[in-house]
Parts: structure tokens; C-alpha cells; sequence
């Protein structure tokens, strides 16, 4: 039995996420106490618990601990059982985090699996489908893994009601990846997403982006989704290189202005530009347990954050793989061995 301590690295939910995708795929036991040690509601949350019982679902998983509030579980998984899977958070809990759980281990599988997920689709402290479909997917693809990911409604805080689909068809082992350039830059635009608000807020988000980055109007896009998708407002950077794409975001939340929404956007997009690494402090978190069941490899990154810390720590508990992190003047070196 693997012990994990959950307050341990970023001490949120993603310590448990990825432990839960290892546990499968490696196929070992593990307790984890403290889980969300360091938040202000520690313990399970909805998302947090759809995570667990998604991933106690695709291989009949034997699981102590699993309510709301939880601050300790043991998870025994079983074999490993593709097919098509249906998940409801039944709240505004990120679709995202929940379907990076269930998807290293499915990569894993003898044969394809779809997997539906409801709730919120762009939510502040989780990747939103945007970043996924660009920025994430992409980079899987290059290593070797067939995936297809749809986004069949927009889910905002606090409603939800958004819903992704994702088709995975496993292969061969996933590939090293190696990626130390960014390459040139082909395209970059902003889009604002309004639903059930004012069309004046993305017009202003659009307006601090383009003063800030310096940009023409063809480059910012507004997006008016259905009234019954909302209310909700997101903001999203895409800065697509030649050999990676990054997407920055800004969440819009009651009483907080549209230009502050817009501008930690633009900020995040700024120092990004002005770097020369070519992976973003998000998209490092993301890649690391999909290097760790593949083949390695390397990535130069513009800064290890307390996820990634998270991730490396589960990865050498529960694999005979290595993170090791060296210093360089194009960035932070992160190498999984």
C-alpha cells in the first residue's frame, strides 16, 4: 500500500488526481491522508469526488473514504475496463480535471473508450476545453496518442450544465517527448466568450487586450454563446508557435470588472512572450504523467510551479521514473527519466 501525504506539494486536488490515474495504471493501492490540506474547504469537494469515483468506475476499484468533505481514502483499483462512460459533477466542478484523471490510464487500455463529462467547462483554477483542444492534445498527439476531444456546451461558474466528449484509441507506448523550442510564431488572437451578459463585456476585455499586446482588431474575437448557457464570461490569449501552442485565460466572476479579467490574461500572455521557453507553467503541470507512462523525455518550461512539484513527487512513489529539474539560461529544464 502506497501511503501519499495530500498536504504535501500544492496540497490540493491534484496530488489525488494524478495519484488516482497512476494507482490504475500501474495498478497499485494507495491511502492518502490530508487530501486538500492547504485549501480553505479541505477535503473532498464534488469535482474531487467524481474524480474518484470516475476513476474507481474504469476499473472497478475498491474505495474507502469516498464522500464529500473526506480528508483520507484508500483506493484499491482492479483491472482496467475501457468502454463509453458518462460522468455528472452535478455542479460547476471542472469537466477538465476530472477527464485528465481517467485519461492516462485509458491510454493505457487494450481497446477505445468515450468518455462524457458534465459540468463547467471554463473554470477559474482548472484548465478550460480551450487549453486542452490546443495547447495539451496537440503535444499527446505528437507523442502517438489518437484523441479526440469535443466541447458539446459551455459550463460557467456557478451553473455549470457544459459538457465535453472525448474519444481515446490507445496504440503503442506514447513516445518521448522532446520539446525545447517554441519556433515561430504563426498565430495569435483573443476571443471573449459571453453568455447571458452584456455584449459590452467582451468588448471591453478585447479593448485592454489589444491595448496591451498591441493588437489589431482581426486578431480579437468576440463569441456569443446561447443565453441558456450562461450567465458566464471567460477570456482566452491562444499564442500558436510552430512547435507548441500556449493558451492563457481570464475567468470572469461576479463583481469583478471586465478589464481586470482581460488584463491577468494579457499579463500571463506578456511573460510568456517574453521568455524564450517554449512550455507555460500550466501546460508543464499537465504534461508530466503522460511523459511518466510514456516513453520520458524533456521539456523547457518558464517555471516549476507547486502542481508540478505535486505531480513529480506521485510519479516516483508509484513508477521507477525520475523528475529532475535543472536550471538553464533558455529556462527550467524538466526531464522525466
Amino acid at each position: 500500500m502506497i501511503e501519499i501525504d495530500g498536504s504535501q506539494g500544492e496540497g490540493g486536488g491534484q496530488i489525488l488526481r494524478s495519484s488516482l490515474s497512476l494507482a490504475i495504471c500501474t495498478q497499485q493501492p494507495f491511502r492518502i491522508r490530508n487530501i486538500r490540506a492547504r485549501r480553505e474547504k479541505p477535503g473532498l469537494m464534488r469535482q474531487h469526488l467524481t474524480a474518484v469515483r470516475a476513476a474507481a468506475q474504469i476499473c472497478d476499484a475498491s474505495v474507502e473514504g469516498d464522500a464529500v468533505g473526506s480528508r483520507e481514502l484508500t483506493f484499491r483499483p482492479g483491472p482496467l475496463e475501457p468502454g463509453d462512460y458518462s460522468f455528472a459533477i452535478g455542479t460547476a466542478g471542472s469537466c477538465t480535471l476530472v477527464l485528465q484523471t481517467v485519461l492516462p490510464p485509458l491510454l493505457t487500455a487494450k481497446t477505445a473508450s468515450t468518455v462524457r463529462i458534465s459540468g463547467g467547462t471554463h473554470n477559474k483554477g482548472a484548465p478550460p476545453f480551450d487549453f486542452l483542444q490546443r495547447a495539451f492534445l496537440p503535444l499527446l498527439r505528437r507523442m502517438g496518442a489518437d484523441i479526440e476531444l469535443m466541447l458539446d456546451r459551455y459550463g460557467f461558474y456557478p451553473r455549470g450544465g457544459g459538457e465535453i466528449r472525448m474519444t481515446i484509441t490507445p496504440g503503442t507506448q506514447l513516445s518521448q517527448l522532446d520539446l525545447k523550442q517554441r519556433g515561430e510564431l504563426i498565430r495569435a488572437y483573443a476571443e471573449a466568450y459571453v453568455a447571458a451578459l452584456p455584449i459590452e463585456i467582451a468588448q471591453r476585455e478585447l479593448a485592454v487586450i489589444g491595448d496591451r499586446l498591441k493588437w489589431s482588431h482581426e486578431q480579437l474575437l468576440m463569441r456569443g454563446l446561447p443565453n441558456d448557457q450562461g450567465p458566464g464570461n471567460a477570456v482566452t490569449i491562444t499564442l500558436e508557435h510552430a512547435h507548441v501552442t500556449e493558451v492563457f485565460t481570464g475567468f470572469g466572476e461576479r463583481g469583478l470588472r471586465a478589464e481586470a479579467v482581460a488584463e491577468t490574461a494579457a499579463m500571463e500572455a506578456r511573460e510568456y512572450s517574453a521568455s524564450s521557453a517554449p512550455v507555460g507553467e500550466h501546460l508543464a503541470d499537465q504534461l508530466l504523467l503522460l511523459m511518466a507512462i510514456g516513453a520520458g523525455g524533456l521539456f523547457i518550461t518558464t517555471r516549476v510551479t507547486d502542481h508540478l512539484t505535486s505531480n513529480a513527487l506521485v510519479i516516483e512513489r508509484f513508477t521507477n521514473r525520475s523528475v529532475q529539474v535543472s536550471q538553464r539560461d533558455e529556462g527550467l529544464i524538466v526531464e522525466v527519466r
